[in-house]
């Protein structure tokens, strides 16, 4: 009868008579009339926003794995249609029976929730459109006076509620209104939304819900505590058969449904599973971390750090990134296998893999588990491939791993491979003269190579199979301390702390090309990459596209590049790299495709470091300890059940980037790199050594590089090529086929007068035996006075293919 008298008066009169009733018993003190109420309840703002509620957002892999789940409240979004029919049945019947008839306003329920009043209760009855204005208005409170608003038990509070259900049916169809309230409401134990509900509590869609379920589910609203179904399952259980009552009740299912449905047991329905939020738990823990931190740290996502968590955890967003499932699983398994996570000797090994022309992130990895404890052994927050500004670390001297920024700068103002410099073979040696960038003259710098041997730096292309500290402390002053640092700048290499290289607080130093400087994996494996797209630098890339269905649009996230050095500069620096698998300090660590890279070790094996790239992926390793490599160098540990002496870019570092490689390259093309210009194939403007300087005029393009090819080849090669041919009857163990050359010496692109001798030496072949007399060593360096790797160096008799290079003392 109320409600066909709504009907015939209008729904927005009978509401001012309602309200009316409502707020007498608090107004009618002060004499105002049933009809001033109303009239000014008609006039209350009416205007309703209705922005999506806050729902969780979904991290993807480049193939659309789950990495991770953020969000504030678990709540997932669908649509009426994919929420099952008895579930949407079960609502209106226990909520709201008449919400198809009526106008947004129970009449009946308000009528009594006027007595109610009137007794001096302000509890009553709301219409689903009503509960629906109140959760809106809680989701959308911006403080803590708008929330305290929205939840007061009062007069105003209902006459808000009801104005604004009045303008909202007028603006909604009533499917609209059913579809918001079961994506707002919540149901307990966390779970926001009828499909977050669905998922929780039973382990199925919204769309699959069967009839005890749904009626479960419906009954919790009203006290979603007391109706928790995993905590209070009896509680549940009755509240979901009063729910079914109901449904007979007015019609909607029949007494035998009802029956069947109660007879189900629900503690054998429960399927709880709880949501997974945040990093902690993904697989990927550390690069989920850096997409949140590359979100929350950057203004293109909004004005300031708050705004941007808050867009992330609310707005119900999916963000697809650059992350390799494949990639990542080989250089996780790669990591754990050397530097066990929870190893007694808390060292730690971390790994980032880059694909080069793109900057796109296809790996991050480190041996350790992720979380806040820091005190719990293998376990910390901090990402130790990045920067601090992205949850990094303050970074790590990376050793040798520089001396490939000194080749780029030197090869950028033209020297030649056969570059050489007196003084470059000797076991140590003092530098004089280096500037940093304002101009001033620094100390003079003596270092050393490894023991009393001398480094064997009578080339460009020697000194970087060698890793010889002396031949590049020679280059370094050749080239300019301040280019080679503009040059490591310019491929986006910088201190992981976020000072510049040369500033008032972190001055340019000697040692600069041994890398001294503190940084992360990330540059240095994002520097090499550089090298291998053909001098094409890209910024690190984690995230493609970013999907904001609240706002209705997609944010395209392109790759940010541009062309830093030429391609006869990367091509030439990848030539020298690809040396130091050919006898050199990478000796045995290949790929089984053209690969490039470099060793790095610092000062007293504070640190160790491997550095390389094939043309379509590049990764670094690092490995040391987080509590200060200095005081905790890598001597004497265990690791993977074995014992290290001394650990060095090669030892640990060069098998995980090995390891990782071989897995990680396995579905890409394999591609070659090119070929090394023929400008740089002679000398360069250093000081000539004796070589050089012998009887005969030189060969121009130097000693070809016969590595590789059969006896006969290398033969016809270096003899067309002007030289006199000698081959050892001592073979040495490499990467090359049994029988082809496994190396030459003097080394390829050495200059040399026609008529010298080229001694070749044969392969055993990676599985045979090397002469005993084949077992150099070398070092390169990292402290402030210099930096040290070792790798297995094949030498023979006195003429030794890869010179034992260098352990530097540190500057004083």
């Amino acid at each position: 009868m109320v409600q066909r008298i709504a009907q015939l008066f209008g729904v927005g009169v009978i509401a001012g008579i309602l309200v009316a009733a409502l707020a007498l018993p608090a107004v009618g003190g002060i004499g105002i009339t049933a009809r001033n109420v109303a009239t000014g309840f008609m006039n209350m703002p009416s205007d309703l926003e209705t922005p999506p509620p806050p729902q969780r957002s979904t991290i993807y892999d480049r193939e659309g794995g789950v990495i991770a789940e953020i969000y504030d409240k678990n709540r997932e979004l669908v649509d009426l249609e994919d929420m099952s029919p008895v579930m949407q049945d079960a609502i209106i019947s226990i909520e709201d029976s008449g919400f198809y008839e009526h106008g947004g306003i129970d009449i009946g329920g308000t009528f009594r929730a006027a007595l109610r009043t009137l007794a001096g209760s302000t509890q009553g009855g709301s219409s689903l459109t009503q509960q629906y204005v109140k959760n809106v208005l809680v989701e959308s409170a911006d403080n803590q006076d708008e929330q305290e608003e929205a939840t007061e038990t009062s007069i105003a509070r209902k006459l808000r509620e009801l104005r604004y259900a009045l303008t909202l049916e007028k603006r909604m169809t009533k499917d609209e209104i059913l579809q918001g309230y079961l994506n707002i409401a919540y149901f307990g134990d966390g779970a926001y939304g009828v499909e977050s509900a669905a998922q929780h509590f039973f382990g199925k869609k919204a769309a699959d819900l069967e009839l005890s379920e749904a009626a479960t589910l419906a009954g919790a609203v009203r006290y979603p505590y007391l109706y928790n179904m995993r905590l209070n399952t009896e509680d549940a259980q009755d509240r979901r058969d009063v729910v079914l009552d109901r449904m007979v009740q007015i019609g909607r299912i029949t007494e035998e449904e009802a029956a069947e449905a109660k007879a189900a047991d629900l503690e054998d329905q429960l399927d709880v599973s709880n949501p997974s939020n945040g990093c902690v738990p993904s697989d990927q823990p550390f690069f989920c971390d850096y997409v949140v931190q590359e979100i929350e740290k950057s203004e293109r996502f909004g004005e300031n750090e708050t705004e941007r968590a808050r867009w992330l955890r609310t707005a119900g967003l999916e963000i697809h990134t650059t992350l390799d499932a494949d990639m990542q699983e080989a250089a996780q398994d790669a990591v754990d296998k050397y530097v066990p996570r929870k190893n007694k000797s808390k060292k730690v090994a971390a790994e980032i893999l880059i694909e080069p022309g793109t900057g796109e992130i296809r790996g991050m990895a480190q041996s350790r588990n992720y979380g806040p404890d820091e005190s719990k052994l293998g376990e910390t927050s901090i990402n130790f491939t990045t920067d601090s500004d992205r949850g990094g670390s303050t970074g790590f001297q990376a050793g040798s791993t520089f001396k490939a920024f000194a080749l780029a700068a030197a090869l950028e103002q033209g020297k030649g491979f056969g570059t050489s410099y007196s003084g470059a073979n000797d076991s140590s040696t003092t530098i004089t003269g280096n500037r940093n960038c304002d101009g001033g003259t620094l100390a003079p710098w003596t270092l050393s190579n490894a023991g009393d041997t001398k480094g064997g730096g009578s080339s460009m292309v020697a000194g970087t199979k060698g890793s010889v500290n002396t031949y590049f402390a020679h280059l370094q002053r050749d080239v300019g301390l301040c280019n080679v640092i503009e040059m490591a700048e310019n491929l986006g290499v910088k201190r992981a702390d976020g000072q510049s290289f040369d500033n008032p607080h972190t001055q340019a130093n000697n040692s600069f090309v041994l890398g001294s400087e503190e940084v992360s994996p990330l540059r240095v494996a994002n520097a090499y990459a550089t090298f291998a797209s053909g001098g094409t630098y890209c910024e690190p890339q984690a995230i493609t596209s970013i999907e904001d269905k609240q706002a209705g649009k997609t944010i395209e996230i392109e790759s940010e590049c541009e062309r830093r050095i030429s391609e006869d500069v990367a091509a030439g620096v990848s030539y020298l790299l690809q040396q130091t698998f050919k006898g050199g300090t990478t000796t045995g660590l290949g790929i089984g495709r053209p690969a490039a890279a470099k060793t790095g070790t610092t000062d007293g094996s504070a640190a160790a470091w491997f550095a390389g790239y094939t043309p379509n992926l590049a990764g670094s390793v690092f490995v040391g300890d987080p509590r200060g490599p200095q005081n905790y160098p890598l001597r004497g540990v265990n690791l993977g059940g074995r014992y290290y002496g001394t650990v060095y870019g090669a030892t640990i570092p060069g098998p995980i980037w090995q390891e990782t490689m071989r897995e990680a390259t396995e579905e890409l093309p394999e591609k070659g790199f090119p070929s090394a210009p023929s400008k740089y194939r002679g000398g360069g403007s250093g000081a000539p050594d004796a070589e050089q300087t012998a009887s005969g005029a030189s060969v121009e393009g130097g000693v070809p590089d016969v590595v590789g090819q059969s006896e006969g080849q290398a033969v016809a090669a270096l003899e067309e090529a002007g030289y006199v041919v000698s081959v050892s009857g001592t073979r040495v163990r490499s990467d090359e086929a049994e029988g082809t050359v496994a190396a030459v010496n003097p080394d390829p692109g050495t200059v040399l007068p026609e008529g010298a001798t080229v001694n070749v030496f044969l392969s055993t072949g990676s599985s045979g035996r090397a002469s005993p007399s084949a077992d150099a060593g070398d070092g390169d360096g990292g402290g402030r006075g210099g930096s040290g790797d070792r790798g297995p160096d094949p030498g023979v008799g006195t003429h030794p293919v890869v010179p034992a290079s260098e352990v530097p003392r540190r500057e004083e």
